[in-house]
C-alpha cells in the first residue's frame, strides 16, 4: 500500500487533492474503484447533457473530463519520469490546455473511453512502481514532488472534480 504523504512531499496547492482521498483508504483502490465509475457516469451521459456548464465562463462537461484526462496524463507522466531520474520538469497552464483543443466536438462516450483507457496505462504504472521508486522526487511546477504523492494527486484530483460535478453541474 502506498502511505499518504507528508505535506513536504508535495506543493501546498495540492493539498486540498491529497485530502480528497479517504483516510485510510488504499489509494491505488480508489484508482481502480473510480476508473468503472466515473468512466459509467459520463458514458450514460446524453451530449446535451455533457454540453451543460454550470455559469458563464465555466467549463462543459466535456471539458471538465477533457481536463481530467490531460491532468491525468501529466501526472503520470511526472510520476513516471521522477521515478527514474531526480530533474525538473514544467508546470502546465489547465485553461491553456483546455483551450487548445476541442473537447465539445467530441462524443462523451469518446470522451469517457479515453478517460478509461487512460487510468488503465496510469494503473499499470502506479502498480509497477516500486518502494524504492515512489520514495523518489523531483521539481515540478518550481516545487518538490515525490512520486509516491503524484499517485495521491491523481486519485485526489479526480475525487476533487466528481465533487464539483455533484455539487454545480447535477443538481442544477
Amino acid at each position: 500500500m502506498i502511505n499518504r504523504p507528508n505535506s513536504d512531499e508535495y506543493a501546498p496547492y495540492a493539498a486540498g487533492y491529497v485530502n480528497a482521498v479517504p483516510a485510510g483508504a488504499n489509494v491505488l483502490q480508489v484508482l481502480a474503484d473510480n476508473q468503472a465509475s466515473t468512466h459509467a457516469l459520463f458514458y450514460n451521459m446524453s451530449n446535451e447533457q455533457a454540453m451543460h456548464a454550470y455559469a458563464a465562463g465555466k467549463w462543459t462537461l466535456k471539458e471538465v473530463l477533457g481536463h481530467m484526462i490531460d491532468t491525468e496524463r501529466v501526472f503520470s507522466f511526472r510520476a513516471f519520469v521522477f521515478s527514474r531520474e531526480d530533474i525538473s520538469l514544467p508546470g502546465f497552464d489547465q485553461e491553456t490546455y483546455v483551450n487548445s483543443t476541442d473537447f465539445n466536438s467530441r462524443t462523451i462516450q469518446s470522451l469517457a473511453d479515453e478517460f478509461k483507457a487512460v487510468r488503465a496505462a496510469t494503473l499499470y504504472l502506479f502498480n509497477s512502481l516500486s518502494e524504492e521508486q515512489l520514495m523518489r522526487s523531483g521539481v515540478a511546477s518550481g516545487a518538490l514532488v515525490k512520486v509516491g504523492a503524484l499517485v495521491y494527486l491523481t486519485a485526489g484530483h479526480e475525487i476533487y472534480h466528481l465533487n464539483i460535478i455533484n455539487d454545480r453541474y447535477l443538481k442544477a
